[in-house]
């Protein structure tokens, strides 16, 4: 499959294969990380900021295409629709329908209340679906969820909020058990025990997983559940704005049929936002291993309600996209694939990075080892380096990639790379929103009352880097947990009069900022045409 001029350097891998397998790449020092992050990282990019002029987070920097969704004509006012004469009335309105938005259904339906979740595309349609490598947990006997904090505090950098990643972990084990009695299929041993494996940035082995469709089969369980509870799901239906009562308080949202541009009004006792991550933003211009619709709904509705974000500059920005073939270019290759083995390898068929590097790291190791050191891989349409994946089989035996990592092995094979015996070439892709709405450890929002957020439209979870294996727990924890939440509050919440003055307060803040922009918010769904977007 591999086209003339990648055979040279194909070849280098192949012939110095058996000495790589053996070579064990050091670990690099804090000090080393911290200057290859701010020399390579995106994130520390300085000419791809703004800093935003109007909103809670006013004097703080975002990407330039995150300021302009956040900074954008909202997209109806007061009077546009009738308020008084809501289409839907629930108890608690879930915004999404990927993991975290079908957790917190379940759990709400749990507690007695009259759940609905509305959802721009499919229930299931969601970056939960596309979710390879696994989740993490601390619950076998050599791990603690003290250990797992600690991997995580340091892997975010020291910037996660304490109290948020202490929930995480320390509610991690009965999230798998919940996963489990639901009927998630995860991987075992013939025993029944589950079978973990390390992820980048992890000390112990707590990585669980079905195989590297992970998310797939997490989502189809949720999804079965959700549908069985008879739990009303709206699909193809996006929240365009959110509903405030006259004491600031969410109570509902505006809808729009995406297909009839109907605008719906649900009015709700009380709100949870997990509409998801924002790889179709394409931030600087990145590929994106994100489904469709991640667009960065959710926090521009929260932002525009008054919710503060938290680590709105900080992406993750996965180390390995595909590269090539064209035809998936930015595709995720699960980090799974390092964890049992591979090793990343440049031109010259060196190995140039220990494999297991938290993300952010091994991200800039790649873009610098494509740049500054012109080591990496001319694919036709840009750089890329190998992953030697045929060492998993030299490592693990024959039948490893078969059994552990099937859908890595599907998707290059439809394009004549049978992974086996060939190596991939891979370079960063936009994976994560490091950053979200900033909340409480009961998953409301710090200034927003009966507006709650779960998934990845959250900041603060993770600091300013995520490890892998904690985007699919924090959806069941979080998503879980706002659930419950918002459904005890739901028990007592009398909205007042329902408005929509935020948003023509809003416009007025635009006009005295002189922030001069025909954009509206929020985006929904990506342009690739010509043609005008919805």
């Amino acid at each position: 499959m591999y086209p003339e001029r990648l055979q040279e350097s194909l070849r280098a891998v192949e012939a110095a294969r058996a000495e790589n397998i053996r070579f064990e790449p050091r670990r690099m020092t804090a000090q080393e990380k911290d200057e290859l992050l701010a020399a390579y990282h995106p994130d520390y990019k300085q000419d791809a900021y703004e800093t935003l002029k109007i909103g809670p987070n006013a004097g703080e920097k975002v990407l330039h295409e995150l300021a302009d969704m956040l900074q954008a004509h909202p997209r109806i006012h007061s009077g546009d629709v009738d308020l008084e004469h809501p289409d839907y009335d629930v108890d608690v309105l879930i915004l999404g329908g990927g993991g975290a938005g079908s957790s917190a259904a379940i759990e709400a339906d749990n507690a007695g209340a009259k759940a609905m979740i509305v959802t721009k595309l499919r229930i299931g349609d969601a970056n939960t679906m596309m979710a390879e490598g696994g989740i993490q947990a601390a619950d076998k006997p050599n791990d603690s969820p003290a250990i797992h904090f600690l991997d995580a505090y340091g892997g975010g950098h020291f910037a996660a909020k304490r109290d948020l990643l202490y929930k995480l972990v320390t509610e991690a084990p009965e999230a798998i058990r919940w996963l489990n009695d639901l009927g998630v299929e995860f991987d075992k041993a013939p025993d029944g025990t589950m079978i973990t494996t390390h992820g980048g940035g992890t000390s112990r082995k707590r990585m669980h997983a079905a195989k590297d469709y992970s998310g797939a089969e997490i989502m189809r369980t949720l999804r079965d559940e959700v549908l069985n509870r008879g739990i009303p799901v709206i699909d193809f239906t996006a929240a365009i704005e959110l509903i405030l009562d006259e004491g600031g308080r969410a109570a509902g949202a505006v809808l729009m049929n995406m297909e009839t541009r109907e605008l719906l009004v649900a009015r709700a006792k009380t709100v949870v936002i997990a509409t998801g991550g924002a790889g179709r933003m394409h931030y600087q211009g990145f590929p994106t291993s994100n489904h469709y619709g991640a667009t960065a709904d959710g926090l521009v509705l929260g932002y525009r309600a008054g919710a503060k974000l938290l680590y709105a500059d900080t992406l993750q920005y996965h180390p390995t996209g595909a590269a090539f073939p064209e035809q998936i270019f930015g595709a995720l290759v699960t980090e799974k694939v390092r964890s049992l083995g591979a090793k990343l390898i440049n031109r010259e068929g060196k190995v140039f990075m220990h494999p297991l590097e938290t993300r952010d790291v091994s991200a800039a190791s790649i873009i610098r080892e494509c740049t500054t050191r012109d080591l990496g891989v001319d694919t036709g349409s840009g750089k890329g380096v190998w992953l030697d994946t045929p060492m998993i089989e030299k490592i693990g035996g024959e039948g490893t990639i078969l059994a552990r990592i099937p859908a890595m092995h599907r998707m290059f094979a439809k394009y004549g790379i049978d992974i086996r015996f060939e190596p991939i070439l891979i370079y960063p892709t936009l994976h994560y929103q490091n950053g979200g709405l900033d909340i409480t450890p009961d998953g409301q929002t710090t200034n927003v009352e009966n507006l709650f957020v779960a998934g990845e439209a959250v900041g603060g979870i993770h600091g300013r880097n995520r490890l892998m294996g904690n985007s699919l727990l924090d959806i069941i924890v979080f998503g879980r947990s706002a659930g419950r939440n918002a459904a005890e509050k739901a028990r007592s919440a009398t909205p007042a009069r329902l408005t929509l003055s935020h948003a023509d307060r809003f416009e007025d803040l635009r006009r005295e900022a002189g922030i001069d922009s025909d954009l509206v918010s929020p985006k929904l769904l990506p342009n690739y045409t010509n043609r005008p977007s919805i």
